[in-house]
């Protein structure tokens, strides 16, 4: 075989081996951007979205166009969701996938986008962080890791009809609407006082408890992103209230033990 026959025949193989590389069920992470990055694209609603998980990519000959989003958008579609296969394996926004933690995968959203996903077949509800491309299958809106399924209930169907609410950004999280607002017997004051009832290092882990306390007495949680001496961290702060005094007054009936009072920006 001489060398271009050689060649060829290595290349041909790379195409066959692939085309075999399909998931039906996960997120395959792309890597062959296509198009060049346009400079003065709007990312000021999406602030942790990086520039390079923005751009044009295609996956099996289609192109996908990452699009900015803003906060209470919605989609409907169905879920699926990926495991063991891929645990621990590279997403696409460099991390490593981790099946226990509340993430998804999305063909299109900014990285880093929060999403509150309901199960249309049963109304239960799950928030999880975009790390990941996916899943290139027809008729699927987003791959959910296998704890964000197993809180919808969705482990032994596969898959579900789900609603997709645009709620946040890594760092940037929902506010209440206004009918919200007026449902609340607290209203969320803006550069008033608020308490820190956590700090950590994982982002899911704030999630997990911004999720838990979020609404608590009427009072809101938000996730704030910080950067410090020793590293990143995501502190997680109840808002809403009006004055220092009544942040000081619920600080006293001692349902978070660490929690102290910060002033919000």
């Amino acid at each position: 075989m001489n060398r271009v026959s050689l060649i060829f025949f290595i290349f041909t193989v790379l195409i066959a081996l692939s085309g075999c590389s399909t998931r039906g069920e996960g997120a395959y992470a792309s890597k062959r951007y296509k198009a060049s990055f346009k400079k003065d694209q709007n990312f000021s609603n999406a602030p942790k979205a990086k520039k390079a998980t923005m751009r044009p990519y295609i996956v099996r000959g289609k192109r996908y166009y990452p699009t900015v989003v803003s906060i209470g958008d919605t989609f409907k579609g169905r879920a699926s969701w990926y495991g063991p296969n891929f645990h621990g394996k590279f997403t696409s926004n460099g991390e490593r996938y981790n099946m226990y933690d509340f993430t998804a995968a999305h063909k299109t959203l900014p990285m880093n986008t929060i999403l509150k996903v309901t199960n249309l077949n049963n109304g239960k509800s799950v928030r999880v962080r975009v790390n990941d491309r996916g899943p290139f299958v027809a008729n699927r809106i987003i791959d959910l890791s296998k704890a964000a399924a197993k809180r919808i209930d969705m482990i032994a169907t596969g898959t579900a009809p789900v609603k997709l609410e645009v709620i946040g950004f890594a760092g940037k999280n929902k506010m209440p609407t206004k009918k919200e607002i007026k449902n609340s017997p607290k209203s969320v004051a803006e550069g008033g006082f608020a308490l820190q009832i956590g700090s950590f290092s994982n982002f899911d882990g704030a999630m997990r408890m911004q999720e838990k306390y979020d609404g608590i007495d009427g009072y809101h949680t938000i996730i704030k992103d910080m950067q410090n001496d020793y590293g990143r961290l995501y502190k997680v702060w109840l808002v809403g209230f009006k004055s220092e005094k009544e942040a000081r007054d619920y600080k006293a009936l001692g349902k978070f033990k660490h929690a102290f009072i910060v002033k919000e920006d």
